[in-house]
């Protein structure tokens, strides 16, 4: 019983003494932050919305979605339509790599978001990095794709 009363004592204080907390909200976006957003706050409000997230996995849907309250990266990959594209177009996309220009190379540029306006300096930084993106005949697309969004974060 005397534990039962210490338990519910700390409880208590933790909970009073975070209830006057302010700050910032550090527990990210999600389903989590949309409950607990209009809260007062407090640590145990921010560890419930965290947990939320976290459990729940919508935090990493709405980071490359854009939603729950998330703001989509600058330099986000549609990684399922660009793994599938260079996938089925390996031995054409190493051939416009090689020569800095062909309809493979555009529509990979398209896929990561490239603005027209950029693309000739993509087309030929991949172009000047070919051996890095293609370094063997049997290379995988997945590393394709890495060396790719690599390369095309240096330039």
């Amino acid at each position: 019983m005397k534990k039962l009363v210490i338990v519910a004592a700390a409880l208590s204080l933790f909970v009073a003494g975070t209830a006057f907390a302010t700050g910032n909200s550090n527990i990210g976006c999600g389903l989590g932050y949309i409950l607990f957003k209009d809260t007062n706050q407090t640590s145990m409000f921010q560890a419930f919305a965290a947990t939320t997230n976290g459990t729940s996995g919508n935090q990493t849907f709405g980071v490359s979605s854009g939603t729950s309250e998330c703001d989509q990266p600058k330099k986000f990959v549609g990684n399922d339509r660009l793994n599938e594209f260079v996938q089925a177009n390996m031995d054409e996309l190493a051939r416009d790599i090689s020569t800095g220009n062909g309809e493979t190379l555009s529509t990979v540029a398209e896929l990561m978001g490239v603005p027209s306006a950029d693309r000739p300096a993509f087309n030929a930084n991949l172009q000047a990095h070919f051996q890095q993106i293609f370094p063997t005949p049997g290379v995988e697309y997945a590393q394709v794709v890495d060396a790719i969004v690599t390369v095309s974060n240096q330039g």
